[in-house]
């Protein structure tokens, strides 16, 4: 339980009164207390029992695109963990019209992605109805549901205020931060609101600047599996004579290759080098960007000006691949699973 109280200090004693009230008396049966300051989005509050969950994401618009989408509800547990958990809450949500009687039987109603807990008499009333309120209910109940699941994944303790990066962070967990609008993202990075172009201006005030989505994007790449392996043993190719060779292509993981240290030198690496020889690729084709290797601009250069004196002073590059496949498999950058 919490609640705001208003103080009335006692300088001359040293000591501070507090009125709670009987309602209130059970906060003081605890033998500790935490005393704060109210925060500002708690300003608001009356003086007496606060919510234990009053989440202020729920009311920022920039966020009601990204509670509604199907993914983050999927990624949040789905349609019918949501409706669970809306079973054991108590009475009926709905509190709008001037008819005040309620049922005392309960149930979950399902609409769309989202479900609302109403007792038997408004169930029967708004079912198949568009009713002024019942949408923002809808809203509300995927948008709890979903912080309430954010809270859990990342172990946050009830009545905690969830910020915007660590929804953030839920997102990136859950693959699906790329649905956060783009004024969501500028939130993160602490970035001013985007301006809109003007109608009528000069092409050279407009200042060009990177999506904060595309780098919320990036920083999520080096952080979470980049590559998902789908095994497929029986694939159409499989049952052929002379089957078509198909190279395999995968930008994410050629674009973590390049961010790992150079296997000559040891320095940041350019690029991604495709392995030569061996038997992979061939006439004018590359090798399957999975046989690749980090390599600088200096030392891709020299490898190809020639692969024997290179190989002799850096090591075998089927070793080096095999070193990289290894280091990939061991950081979970290659994961089995469903490709996306």
């Amino acid at each position: 339980m919490r609640a705001i109280l208003t103080p009335y200090p006692q300088r001359d004693a040293g000591i501070v009164i507090l009125k709670p009230g009987s309602g209130l008396m059970n906060l003081f049966h605890q033998r500790r207390l935490l005393i704060s300051s109210v925060p500002d989005e708690l300003a608001h509050f009356s003086i007496g029992e606060i919510p234990e969950a009053n989440q202020s994401l729920l009311d920022d618009e920039r966020l009601k695109v990204f509670f509604l989408d199907k993914r983050v509800i999927t990624a949040a547990g789905g349609i019918e963990s949501m409706k669970i958990w809306l079973e054991h809450g108590k009475g009926c949500q709905w509190k709008h019209g001037e008819d005040n009687y309620h049922d005392k039987n309960l149930t979950v109603t399902e609409y769309e992605l989202s479900a609302v807990r109403l007792c038997w008499y408004h169930d029967t009333k708004l079912r198949g109805h568009l009713v002024e309120g019942l949408d923002e209910l809808v809203y509300i109940n995927q948008a709890e549901y979903v912080i309430r699941a954010a809270m859990t994944e990342l172990q946050l303790p009830q009545g905690h205020q969830l910020s915007f990066p660590e929804l953030c962070w839920w997102a990136c967990l859950k693959g699906v931060v790329d649905v956060l609008p783009e004024s969501a993202a500028r939130k993160v990075f602490r970035l001013r609101p985007q301006e809109p172009i003007k109608a009528v201006g000069r092409e050279a005030d407009i200042q060009p600047e990177r999506a904060a989505t595309e780098m919320i994007q990036e920083v999520v790449e080096r952080v979470k599996p980049v590559l998902n392996l789908a095994i497929d043993p029986e694939t159409p190719e499989s049952f052929m004579l002379r089957p078509k060779r198909r190279r395999w292509e995968n930008a994410k993981y050629t674009q973590w290759v390049k961010h790992q240290a150079c296997c000559g030198c040891g320095g940041q690496a350019d690029d991604p080098h495709h392995i030569t020889g061996n038997g992979l690729g061939g006439m004018a084709t590359k090798a399957h960007d999975l046989f690749a290797i980090p390599l600088c601009r200096r030392c891709h250069d020299e490898l190809h000006a020639n692969t024997t004196d290179w190989e002799e002073i850096n090591g075998s590059q089927i070793l080096l691949l095999v070193k990289t496949l290894d280091k990939a498999l061991a950081m979970g950058v290659i994961a089995t699973g469903k490709q996306k």
